[in-house]
């Protein structure tokens, strides 16, 4: 592993940055979020083919494999469309709130899918984010549906990151990521016609773009999607997994507290939310410390017994 320099670190806070900024452009594009991942995500399956043509790599991962990674796309599709839409319906503070207890969520499907242990602290975690999830949905009950949009949105991140983490084993990153925008945008397809049909009120799609819109949808799709990701991609090789991961249970404390500054009343909460977000935060951050702790204390162990 290369050593990072203080360029690394400044990266990775830039792109952690760039993540918790998502939310926020979502509310300065006037189109609905249905409409807004349609164009997200071809831009983004586009700008990702063009980068795998520059870097000469091969699109060829067989049939079968295609399908199933497209198939990732229609979760990730669901997962921007909820995660959207609950920063319109309630706020981008809310939005993020809802979207840190996606180690809640990972915590309990990964055993399921994967042959990992269940871990008590992990449990004690989880449980610590429902009460956190308790408290905001008491104080802030008129977001209700923000909340639960977003913590729907932060299942199905947690879904298809697990099913990423082995996808990552078998094909290159940008490979993957190209196929999947690709499946997002075709569920988005297949989900216009229900959408404009039961879920708008005019009956119409809403395509048309403002300058603004046409901005704003271009840095999430070409910014905060293809260059955030294969940045981070290459970092990974300077920094270890818990610096990562620790680095990015950041994002919601970037977002809320960029939200606060940009839409000032707008974003403002009662006592009982950031209640709530602190102890979510707190249980988020204190997971990779613990562990960092835990497995150490297991390499003692290990090394302590007999050969």
């Amino acid at each position: 592993m290369q050593t990072p320099r203080l360029k690394d670190f400044l990266e990775l806070h830039f792109i952690i940055l760039l993540w918790g900024f998502t939310a926020i452009l979502g509310k300065f594009i006037s189109i609905p979020a249905v409409e807004l991942v349609f164009y997200r995500t071809i831009l983004a399956a586009v700008a990702l083919a063009v980068v795998i043509k520059l870097k000469k790599q091969s699109f060829k991962i067989g049939r079968r494999n295609i399908v199933k990674i497209l198939s990732v796309g229609f979760l990730i599709a669901a997962h921007w469309i909820l995660f959207f839409a609950s920063a319109r319906v309630s706020s981008v503070s809310i939005c993020l709130a809802g979207m840190a207890t996606s180690s809640l969520w990972t915590s309990i499907l990964e055993p399921i899918f994967t042959n990992k242990k269940i871990k008590p602290h992990e449990v004690a975690l989880a449980l610590l984010i429902m009460v956190g999830l308790y408290i905001i949905f008491r104080f802030e009950f008129d977001h209700a549906v923000g909340i639960s949009m977003a913590v729907a949105s932060a299942f199905l991140a947690s879904c298809f990151t697990i099913i990423n983490s082995k996808l990552t084993k078998q094909h290159a990153a940008t490979t993957i990521t190209c196929y999947e925008m690709a499946g997002a945008w075709v569920a988005t397809c297949l989900f216009l016609p229900i959408y404009r049909e039961w879920l708008t009120d005019t009956g119409e799609l809403q395509l048309s773009l403002t300058w603004l819109d046409v901005f704003s949808i271009g840095i999430l799709g070409v910014v905060c999607t293809v260059y955030a990701y294969t940045a981070a991609v290459r970092l990974m090789q300077k920094f270890s997994a818990y610096t990562m991961n620790l680095t990015v249970n950041l994002e919601p404390v970037y977002g809320i507290l960029l939200a606060f500054f940009i839409f000032k009343e707008g974003e403002q909460m009662s006592a009982g939310f950031y209640y709530g977000a602190a102890i979510i935060l707190f249980s988020v951050f204190l997971h990779p410390i613990l562990e960092s702790v835990l497995n150490r204390r297991q390499r003692k162990l290990k090394d302590a017994l007999p050969n």
